[in-house]
């Protein structure tokens, strides 16, 4: 296991999917959006397009995560849950 890395749950609720998806700790949320939303538009052969105004939410509460926070900086753990809105 890398310890540079969180394995989450990501739910993206705009193309009714979940995706099993490591998150690398030492970025900014705000950067993996923009990594994701690659490796969706990919994944999806183009179905899935990401936006600008994407972000991420908490699986339980809802809360937005802040774009410039990095993932280790938040409560994004193995096994969470993330929305990819």
């Amino acid at each position: 296991m890398d310890k540079n890395k969180v394995l989450v749950e990501l739910i993206v609720p705009s193309i009714d999917e979940r995706y099993n998806v490591y998150f690398p700790i030492n970025r900014r949320i705000g950067n993996v959006i923009c990594l994701t939303n690659k490796l969706l538009f990919e994944e999806t052969n183009g179905l899935y397009v990401g936006s600008n105004s994407t972000v991420f939410c908490d699986g339980e509460t809802g809360d937005v995560y802040n774009m410039n926070s990095l993932v280790r900086e938040t409560n994004i753990r193995n096994g969470s849950r993330v929305i990819m809105m």
